[in-house]
C-alpha cells in the first residue's frame, strides 16, 4: 500500500476541495462524476480550514437498542483501531436508520475523537451539540441535525460503508471542506499534492486576467480561457494514466 508522509497531508490542507477535485481529473483514474460525496453530506462549520486524513469506518443505529451488550461497546475499540490507520484519523459513519432517527455524534464523541488524534468526523445521519462542538474546532459533516442520541450503538466498525453515495473503505484518504468531501486515490496522492499549485497558476491566467482587464471584450476572454486551457492540457499529459 502506498505510503503518504506528513508532508504529503500538509500540502493537501493548503488547497480547498474542488481544487483537489479538479486536479485528481488530470489523473484520469477514475471518472468524474465518481469518488466525491453527493450533496446529503454537508460541512456543520464551513468557516473551519480542509481536513486531510484517513477514513475510520462504522456503522451506526440509533432507532431500537441493540440485542445485547453495551450501547457504545465499540466505542472504545473504535478509538483503539486509529493506530491501524496510515495518519490521522478522519471517523466515518454510515447511519443504517434511514431517515435517521437522531443524531450519530455530540460533543462527548468528538471530543474524545479529537483528543485521541482525529481530525475530523463524517456522518450519514445527524449531529448535535453544534455550539459546543465548534469550539473544538473540529470538522464535521452530517445530514442534518438532531437533538437526541436516541438508542445509539455501533454495530461494526472498520467496515465498507456507503456514505454520501460512495463506498468508504477503511484506511481511505479523505479531503473535507465547506465544498464537500472527496477521497483521493492513494496511489497519486503525493503527485496532487504536488500538481495542485500548477493548477492553481494555470486558473489564475483567467482570473488575473480578467481582474487586471481594463476594457472587457468578448476576445480578450477568449485568449485567457485559451491559454488557461493549454497549461492545465500540459499538466494532464504529463500526469494522465490514460497517457501510459
Amino acid at each position: 500500500m502506498t505510503t503518504i508522509s506528513a508532508e504529503t497531508l500538509a500540502k493537501l490542507r493548503a488547497f480547498d476541495t474542488p481544487t483537489i477535485c479538479n486536479v485528481i481529473e488530470l489523473f484520469e483514474v477514475r471518472p468524474r462524476n465518481t469518488g466525491y460525496m453527493d450533496t446529503h453530506i454537508v460541512a456543520c462549520f464551513p468557516d473551519l480550514a480542509p481536513m486531510v486524513g484517513f477514513a475510520s469506518t462504522a456503522t451506526y443505529r440509533s432507532f431500537a437498542p441493540p440485542r445485547a451488550g453495551d450501547v457504545y461497546f465499540s466505542y472504545d475499540a473504535q478509538v483503539e483501531r486509529f493506530g491501524e490507520l496510515a495518519g490521522p484519523a478522519i471517523v466515518v459513519f454510515q447511519d443504517l436508520d434511514d431517515p435517521p432517527a437522531a443524531a450519530t455524534i455530540g460533543e462527548i464523541m468528538c471530543t474524545t475523537y479529537k483528543t485521541y488524534g482525529a481530525v475530523g468526523v463524517i456522518t450519514s445521519g445527524a449531529a448535535r451539540d453544534l455550539d459546543q462542538v465548534r469550539k473544538l474546532d473540529f470538522p464535521v459533516f452530517a445530514r442534518g441535525i438532531n437533538c437526541s442520541h436516541g438508542y445509539a450503538h455501533i454495530p461494526q466498525i472498520h467496515v465498507p460503508v456507503r456514505v454520501g453515495g460512495i463506498i468508504v473503505y477503511p484506511n481511505d484518504l479523505i479531503h473535507g471542506d465547506r465544498n464537500g468531501v472527496t477521497t483521493i486515490p492513494r496511489e497519486i496522492a503525493s503527485e496532487v499534492a504536488d500538481v495542485a499549485p500548477e493548477f492553481v497558476a494555470a486558473e489564475a491566467i483567467i482570473l488575473n486576467g480578467l481582474r487586471e482587464m481594463a476594457t472587457p471584450t468578448p476576445q480578450h476572454l477568449k485568449e485567457l480561457r485559451a491559454a488557461s486551457k493549454a497549461a492545465i492540457e500540459k499538466l494532464r499529459q504529463r500526469v494522465s494514466r490514460a497517457q501510459r
